[in-house]
């Protein structure tokens, strides 16, 4: 007669259903937990067998209780004390923050909820728990609380704060009144700062019908990073409002705004603040401009030897049109901004219009467009040539009329440097003359045209070697002889990395326009002719171009497949 089958609790039942546990492995170890006396959780975690986030977010998903990321929170000394650490230590679980009446609570095992009755009772307050990782809650609860170390080394300095960001004072001090705003005002301050430290290009704040959800963009993929409480989303966002200088009573229409944040004494990250109304309340998207990002040299962009050469080489005209196209979060700015600072010397009038300036460069004169004051590309373009201009750079040709302008400056002995949003080099052409410019303007103002992507490196650390057949090799584009003499690569993933991938590199078609290009433009080619002639010049489409980047171990076949067209 066979045993029964063992009894799993529900999160070991998501962790098996999710494939990160064995059916087999599960059964064991709750065998072998009960027979130490311990929480199944902890053994899971000691041995190894799950990680601590994975563990969290199993329990999150079975009990239907927020996750949060302990190191994006925090924990003020007058809310962690509430209850002894005695008491802490003895129901395994530690307050976190508090709203009115509700306290938020932190723990980490689910057979712990029943103690949040001894929280209510000792604290006269609403417990509301939420899951943490297992490890970092440890480490608060050995340090009486997590007020003498913390979970991460990042500190964050709130008199810097306060003193560098622009603030609505008498907003601030009537929340601080209100006796329930005095950690968000914290919790934002944490959740910035550690976003600009997490490498994060954007932070998305999203309201639903029983949670709120917090998602970073890291290396152009978005991921969960928290899961707070839905009480907390009207404060949080009026937090951000207010510093954004928005209209915090404003709830029915979108608004844009700019936060400046201290991250230390010498380095100030600019945010680029949006909301969007919906149906459970105001979306927030922030986007992280780092002006550093743009000084990283030319080389470190990812282009070809040729490449390089080709993009420099057009850099130097005195005159034409160099167009960078692509998605939108495909690098272009950088690129265009990168091409900037070579050209930035004193000996030179550089003038950009952009909606808006997403990073600073001293030398270079930023505009803002402003389209409710009738302060468009095409207006902003007709100033500058009032400027004595050498270079100009548009942030975005939209419209026919910009168009025509910026090619007016480009054959008039100026170099202008804009971006479009097409698939290809190719139809970046075909886009033009549907525009309505005329084929001779294209043929004789545009000197480059650069198509790019942005693809995720492969983290050194724990990258592999992966067996790949050769006919799935040849269906990607390598060419046979190439077979076999180079390695490739997979994402394995590690704590140094995400999901096996740390930073990006660019993938780009540089298409510099030849004679016989500009022929074909003026006979009205479509972008396919000019794509064929393209391959008969050499010169790599993006598919091409990423094949190169996984001969060199750079990329993966996933990640190219991912960003460019079979």
């Amino acid at each position: 007669m066979s045993a029964p089958n063992i009894q799993l609790p529900g999160y070991v039942k998501q962790l098996v259903t999710t494939g990160k546990l064995d059916i087999g492995v599960a059964e064991k170890t709750v065998k072998k937990a009960h027979a130490d006396k311990i929480s199944v959780l902890e053994w899971l975690f000691h041995q190894q067998l799950v990680n601590a986030k994975d563990l969290a977010r199993a329990a999150s998903d079975e009990y239907g209780i927020s996750f949060v990321d302990l190191d994006a929170i925090d924990i003020r000394p007058m809310v962690a004390d509430l209850i002894s650490d005695e008491q802490k230590q003895r129901l395994h679980l530690l307050p976190i923050h508090r709203f009115g009446n509700h306290l938020l609570v932190a723990l980490a095992d689910p057979i712990y909820l029943p103690n949040l009755d001894d929280v209510k009772f000792a604290t006269n307050l609403k417990p509301e728990p939420v899951f943490v990782e297992f490890d970092k809650l440890q480490i608060y609860l050995a340090n009486g609380g997590g007020f003498s170390g913390s979970a991460s080394s990042m500190q964050v300095s709130n008199e810097a704060i306060t003193q560098n960001i622009a603030l609505d004072t008498r907003d601030i001090k009537k929340q601080e009144a209100d006796g329930e705003e005095v950690e968000i005002i914290s919790f934002v301050d944490k959740l910035l700062a550690h976003a600009i430290n997490s490498k994060v290009s954007d932070i998305h704040i999203e309201p639903y019908e029983k949670n709120l959800r917090i998602r970073y963009r890291v290396d152009g993929i978005l991921k969960v990073i928290a899961t707070p409480p839905i009480g907390i989303a009207a404060q949080l966002t009026s937090r951000l409002k207010v510093l954004a200088r928005m209209n915090i009573s404003e709830r029915r229409v979108p608004q844009d705004g700019r936060i400046r944040f201290a991250l230390n004494e010498k380095k100030n990250i600019d945010f680029r603040v949006n909301t969007l109304p919906t149906i459970y309340g105001e979306k927030v998207v922030m986007r992280i401009l780092d002006s550093d990002s743009a000084t990283i040299g030319v080389e470190k962009l990812g282009f070809d030897p040729k490449q390089q050469a080709d993009f420099v080489n057009a850099l130097s005209k005195p005159d034409g049109m160099v167009l960078v196209t692509g998605p939108t979060g495909s690098g272009k700015t950088v690129t265009l901004y990168t091409g900037l600072g070579m050209l930035n010397t004193p000996e030179t009038n550089i003038s950009t219009a952009e909606d808006p300036a997403e990073i600073n460069m001293p030398g270079v004169n930023q505009v803002n467009v402003n389209p409710k004051v009738g302060l468009t590309f095409a207006e902003a373009l007709r100033s500058f040539l009032r400027q004595d201009p050498d270079i100009i750079m548009v942030g975005e040709i939209r419209d026919l009329e910009t168009a025509e302008i910026s090619i007016k400056a480009a054959q008039t002995g100026h170099l202008v440097l804009s971006t479009l949003h097409t698939n290809s080099a190719p139809e970046t052409l075909t886009r033009l003359l549907n525009m309505g410019v005329p084929p001779f303007n294209i043929a004789s103002s545009v000197h480059l045209i650069i198509a790019q992507r942005l693809a995720r490196r492969l983290c050194d650390k724990c990258k592999q070697p992966a067996t790949v057949p050769a006919d799935i090799l040849r269906d990607f584009g390598f060419k046979e002889e190439d077979i076999g003499k180079f390695t490739i690569y997979e994402a394995v993933g590690c704590s140094a990395c995400s999901q096996g991938y740390k930073g990006r590199v660019g993938i780009y078609q540089v298409m510099p326009i030849s004679q016989t290009m500009g022929r074909m433009v003026m006979d009205g080619c479509n972008s396919m002719d000019v794509a064929e002639q393209a391959q008969r010049e050499n010169i790599l489409d993006l598919r091409q171009s990423g094949l190169t980047k996984i001969k060199q171990g750079i990329t993966s076949l996933a990640e190219i497949s991912r960003i460019t067209k079979d």
